[in-house]
């Protein structure tokens, strides 16, 4: 087997696994949590995960300074998309959600136009037109679909948040390791939770008191967070950041499979066409970028 087979391979594992988001939040929903305890769980056990791989491996927990301060700043805006995400979850279908999320790299090249002076090429201005209608299609919905606007915003929020974070990483000069660096950012996220938890009647962490919430509270520590990263490294190694972000398409594909499968999420027509806008957006976009798409992810 090709490095190049391999690097497909990952990608595609990286991408699936992300998109199972909406099955272990959903199912939590179920048992009655909150968003807070939901993102709060789901990063509490990447956290174990992560400092068990690094014990495994040898490395240190030792930070500077410098990487405190990069890795805390990072860690809030991490934290701040996947909490939006998750809310979103309460105002529509998770997998349209997951769908609108992946309008980021578009987002990120606006950014990287906007504040840093990259030229915006006609392919960019044809991937925003192509977004933006596929998020109208969305947001109209039909059939028995759950959609809302208090959703897409916050959806579009947390695309935004990461499309943040994506080019601040890219702009930090720290020198760590991918799983100690997103160790780090994990805890300052998981601190954020904490801290957000005092705000609000509905924000306070709940105790997970059953085997089936604390299994579905690793396997979103476990699946789209510390498997989705590592495959997504691999592949980028691989294959470059570009075709590894275009893998990355199956994301919104697989979280829409499971909503209509597991959940009994309606399907319609609009929905569908706003989907292939969305994608196709980011399919040019990622085209066009090489330096700022497909960076690793832990959403």
């Amino acid at each position: 087997m090709s490095l190049k087979t391999k690097g497909i391979i990952a990608g595609i594992i990286a991408a699936v696994c992300y998109g199972t988001n909406p099955l272990g939040v959903l199912y939590l929903y179920q048992e009655g949590l909150n968003t807070v305890s939901t993102v709060f769980y789901r990063y509490l056990t990447a956290i174990v995960m992560l400092a068990v791989i690094m014990i495994f491996k040898g490395d240190d927990f030792k930070i500077t300074k410098r990487e405190l301060l990069a890795t805390s700043f990072l860690g809030v805006f991490f934290g701040l998309s996947s909490l939006m995400l998750y809310e979103s979850f309460n105002y529509m279908d998770a997998g349209v959600a997951s769908t609108v999320l992946f309008s980021y790299p578009v987002m990120v090249a606006v950014i990287m136009a906007t504040f840093f002076h990259e030229r915006i090429s006609l392919t960019t201005i044809l991937s925003l037109a192509l977004a933006l209608g596929g998020i109208i299609m969305l947001s109209k919905g039909g059939g028995n679909s759950n959609v809302s606007m208090t959703g897409i915003i916050l959806v579009i929020c947390s695309s935004l948040t990461y499309a943040v974070y994506i080019v601040s990483v890219n702009r930090a000069d720290v020198k760590m390791n991918p799983i100690k660096f997103t160790f780090f950012i994990a805890v300052f996220a998981l601190l954020m939770f904490v801290g957000y938890s005092f705000f609000g009647q509905n924000n306070s962490i709940q105790i997970l008191t059953s085997g089936k919430s604390w299994f579905w509270a690793a396997f979103l520590g476990f699946f789209p967070t510390v498997i989705s990263l590592i495959f997504m490294n691999i592949s980028i190694k691989l294959v470059g950041s570009t075709p590894a972000a275009i893998i990355g398409a199956l994301e919104p594909l697989t979280a829409v499979i499971i909503g209509c499968c597991v959940f009994s999420e309606a399907f319609s027509s609009k929905l569908f066409l706003g989907i292939v806008l969305i994608l196709s957006s980011v399919i040019l976009i990622a085209g066009g970028k090489k330096k700022v798409i497909g960076q690793s992810k832990c959403q």
